[in-house]
């Protein structure tokens, strides 16, 4: 038996009695293989120690076969999901992904900037909501560029996420089907994107069913827990209590939530509350978040094939790929309380 770093691709094919070609489909394009003949070539792959040879490979092409993701914040439940649809697309096509946590640093894109530059990352995929700070001092242009989960805000680069529109309009659309009619946005937001979409549904809503602006509350909030609270108190410091709440995100919601619980309300009984991303945590909260889903998988998957396609392809113009969010109801909207 050859030793791990002597393996080859003929001994991985000898040894799963598969010709070398099949051996290299079920390691790039493994859908396109017999699930038993993947199983297989696994095996033998896992006997023998072989690795790939990313190197090598990237030589032949002129090019590294790896994509930089740059996130601001990892620990986002949004991004691990969308993680493995972009991950399990990339290595479908013989690709690996290298992972840029900026922390909304404008120092450390600039740093993995530079992965781009020295030609050991083939393509972009940005989470940040926009393009790297100061990469034209860097590149006169970036290489080919997808955003994805948050758009990116004055930049002429494609997008794939969910129709915030629309799924800010269906849940508007829940909470009026419930009888709500003085509703609460929390969200609002001059440089997200993403969080300008979701009250424009809001807004679509609630112009269909004649609800004038003066029953309308719109707070801003930066998507996190804290500005949920914040804004909670806003309101109430205004003597302004609506019957519910509609929130950019869950995050901002379970902000909410937490903040009416410490006021001894009672949900939904005395309040309603909907979210929109349906992360983890909206079952654990009390009551269970009506919410907005995002289909991240699919995102992550559409994102990275939109770049490959990029890579392997001619110069294309920028486009949006949205896809349609579910409703997901839970306990935490129901009729308005009488007052």
């Amino acid at each position: 038996m050859p030793s791990p770093s002597s393996a080859t691709i003929e001994d991985v094919a000898r040894l799963a009695e598969v010709s070398i070609a099949t051996v290299s489909r079920a390691i790039h394009t493994p859908e396109k293989v017999a699930t038993s003949t993947r199983q297989r070539v696994n095996q033998a792959i896992a006997i023998t120690g072989y690795t790939t040879n990313a190197m090598a490979r990237s030589l032949r092409m002129g090019r590294s076969n790896m994509i930089l993701v740059l996130a601001p914040d990892i620990g986002d439940p949004n991004f691990s999901s969308i993680l493995v649809g972009l991950e399990n697309e990339a290595r479908a096509h013989g690709y690996g992904v290298l992972i840029g946590h900026t922390q909304n640093d404008p120092e450390r894109g600039l740093d993995y900037l530079k992965f781009l530059n020295s030609n050991q990352a083939a393509g972009l995929l940005l989470f940040t909501g926009h393009a790297p700070f100061g990469h034209q001092t860097m590149t006169e242009r970036l290489p080919p560029t997808v955003g994805l989960f948050e758009p990116v805000f004055n930049g002429q680069i494609s997008y794939v996420g969910v129709d915030d529109t629309a799924g800010a309009r269906k849940a508007a659309e829940h909470l009026l089907s419930s009888g709500h009619r003085r509703i609460a946005f929390i969200g609002e937001s001059r440089t997200r994107l993403g969080h300008q979409r979701r009250r424009r549904g809001f807004d679509l809503a609630l112009d269909a069913a004649r609800i004038p602006a003066t029953d309308r509350l719109v707070l801003e909030g930066d998507g996190t827990i804290e500005s949920g609270r914040l804004a909670l108190e806003q309101i109430f410091m205004r003597g302004e209590a609506p019957t519910a709440f509609m929130c950019v995100n869950d995050a901002t919601a379970i902000g909410v939530v937490n903040g009416l619980s410490a006021r001894g309300y009672e949900l939904p009984r005395d309040m309603s509350v909907i979210g929109f991303d349906d992360i983890p945590q909206a079952t654990y909260v009390h009551p269970p978040l009506t919410t907005i889903r995002q289909p991240r998988s699919a995102i992550g998957r559409q994102a990275m094939a939109l770049l490959l396609q990029s890579l392997d392809g001619p110069a294309r113009p920028p486009e949006d790929i949205l896809i349609m969010p579910d409703l997901v109801v839970r306990g935490s909207v129901t009729l308005p309380p009488r007052r």
